[in-house]
């Protein structure tokens, strides 16, 4: 049975792309099938795969934008794009600029939070995991991919601030739930970028796992603040191929075993 998760939080740098490559390539080495979407405008997922988003021809925005215009009668399929990633033993649908038109494009289009569900049919079955990196908003493309999720899974950096916006994304999960996904939950608030020798990012795990105690579950793991997983993304390799013995290896090892 197929997973379709969202890794989604409206801020950015909060390790959403870092999750995505890093819980996939540990899924992957757990001998698990997994697909990879970089839904952000910037490449980031497909930049840290080891490819240039600027010489790619045809991405995710060629399939979506195909199945959002009703003259197109046989939109572009993801199989024509989904590129193998033998380094990280998983596939990637791949993301570049363009995608920035894709938000414009369907406020024209009839059904318009389906588009991404119904480009993902004919390769759910697939795989058992497919991982969504969402950008950091909330707009279309997001609830594009909250609608076509089984899960959702919210990257929160251990700082206040971060917190904050927590409530905004869970109400809009909450929305597309009763309007467009029934079948959508939040799997669990990964806590990243955690330092903690000091007291605040201490002190942040604390509250957040006391203010959704009962609500939404908090994973076990931490994602430490780690120089590693700023430097694996340059040589196209995840952290688990970088820098096998380390630290967060063997948190998002741990994160994939909960998973």
């Amino acid at each position: 049975m197929t997973r379709v998760i969202a890794i989604a939080n409206q801020k950015g740098g909060v390790g959403k792309t870092t999750t995505a490559l890093n819980l996939g390539s540990a899924l992957a080495e757990r001998g698990r099938s997994v697909l990879l979407i970089d839904l952000d405008q910037q490449g980031s997922l497909t930049i840290s795969a080891g490819l240039d988003p600027e010489s790619l021809n045809e991405t995710v925005y060629t399939v979506l934008s195909s199945y959002a215009d009703p003259k197109v009668k046989q939109p572009s399929l993801l199989t024509t794009i989904i590129t193998p990633i033998e380094a990280l033993r998983i596939d990637l649908a791949p993301a570049n600029i363009e995608l920035a038109a894709l938000d414009l494009e369907l406020t024209r289009v009839y059904s318009r939070e389906h588009i991404l569900r119904r480009a993902l049919e004919p390769v759910r079955g697939a795989y058992e995991y497919i991982l969504v990196d969402c950008p950091p908003s909330l707009g279309l493309v997001v609830i594009n991919a909250l609608t076509a999720a089984d899960e959702v899974i919210v990257p929160l950096q251990t700082d206040y601030l971060a917190t904050k916006g927590v409530k905004l994304l869970m109400d809009t999960v909450e929305a597309v739930t009763a309007q467009l996904n029934a079948n959508l939950r939040i799997t669990g608030i990964l806590l990243t970028q955690a330092d903690q020798r000091t007291t605040h990012a201490r002190q942040i795990i604390e509250l957040t796992r006391t203010t959704f105690a009962g609500q939404v579950h908090v994973f076990e793991t931490i994602i430490k603040l780690s120089v590693r997983l700023k430097e694996a993304p340059i040589t196209g390799q995840s952290i688990l191929a970088y820098d096998p013995t380390g630290d967060a290896t063997a948190a998002y090892r741990q994160l994939a075993q909960e998973l």
